[in-house]
Formats: C-alpha cells, structure tokens, sequence
C-alpha cells in the first residue's frame, strides 16, 4: 500500500489511545510508514536506468527493511524517546506489523509481482510472507482502505480536537479541528419525547 495509507493507519492507531502525547503518537504513526525508507532507492535507480551503471536499489532492496529486526529496532528506539513507554512500544510494535500485513494484502507491482515480506531476514530466509490474492498498488480496495481511513482521521479530529497537523503545527491543528466543527457542528441531545 502507498505510504499515505501507512501514514493513517499508524495515525489513526495512536490517536485511539487518549492518555497519548503528541510525541508518542508520532513515534508511533512513524512506524506505520518506516518500513518504506528501503524504498528510498527508487530515486537513483531512476535516476541511473539508462547510464551504463545503473543503480538497481529499489528493485534489489525493497522490502529489506520489512522484517522482525527492523521492527525490534523501531520499537526499541521508540521506548527510549516515548514518554509512556511501554504502552508506546507496544503500538510502535503494533503499528509497524499492520505495516506489514497492509504490504501483504495489497502491494504487487504493476509487472504482477506480488512482494514477499521477508520476516526473519537478514538472519534466515526460511520465512516469507505472501499472498496469491495480493492486489495491485493501485487496485480499488488500496484506495477504498485509504479513503476509509481519511474518514476515521476526521471523525478522530472532530471529536477529540486532535490531527495529524499536530505534528506540523499546534496552531494548525486548532484552526483544521475548528473549521471540522464549525462546518459539522455538535448535534445537542434531543429531549426524550413525552410520556402518555
């Protein structure tokens, strides 16, 4: 799936926990999309396609980096800067697993490559994980499961007063939430209709 999916999903992840900082739910939300900083390499293998010494980093490393290892490090890290850290690390843990499973569910290439994930790497290759269904990146559910998450995000927004704009900017965050609510204002309780 594409990092913006990643990025909801490990956003919409942290910002079901309330007792969070903003921190944490970035450490968090982080690790929804870190797994793809292997794909980094896609710059200089475009960049190289057509010289006499290519650069094949992407299409060689992809996918190097979505394993168990990678993963421990994330969390590990994460313990270490979070301030509830070990409720943080879970989800870290968490966040970069559904990572993972999203990867498995709907990341083939456009030659139908479905992308394994090779867990235990660097250490073994006796364990790959991949799915014959895998839909393309840019297949309809991709995009159903992003739009579906962009919704959870406002809805989160709305009603907490928390975005991911908080990352960017305090000020930001209130102005979006504000906007959110004056544009989908609370809906008050209705009285209880009389008795007969």
């Amino acid at each position: 799936m594409s990092p913006v999916t990643h990025f909801f999903t490990g956003w919409v992840l942290a910002a079901t926990v309330p007792s969070l900082n903003v921190r944490d739910r970035a450490l968090i939300t982080t690790a929804a999309v870190l797994p793809d900083i292997d794909g980094l390499g896609i710059v200089p293998e475009l960049f190289t396609r057509h010289s006499t010494h290519p650069l094949p980093w992407f299409s060689l490393y992809h996918h190097h980096l979505h394993n168990l290892s990678f993963a421990l490090l994330v969390t590990l890290i994460s313990i270490g800067l979070a301030r509830q850290k070990w409720i943080t690390g879970c989800l870290v843990f968490v966040s970069f697993h559904l990572h993972l499973v999203e990867d498995v569910l709907g990341a083939r290439g456009p030659d139908g490559y479905p992308w394994p994930i090779p867990y235990l790497r660097p250490f073994s290759s006796a364990v790959e994980f991949t799915w014959s269904g895998q839909w393309a990146l840019n297949a309809w559910p991709n995009f159903a499961i992003t739009l579906v998450l962009i919704a959870v995000t406002l809805y989160l927004a709305w009603s907490t007063g928390r975005s991911p704009l908080e990352f960017i900017s305090a000020r930001a965050n209130v102005a979006f939430v504000a906007a959110l609510r004056s544009r989908f204002p609370r809906v008050a309780n209705p009285e209880p209709p009389e008795p007969m």
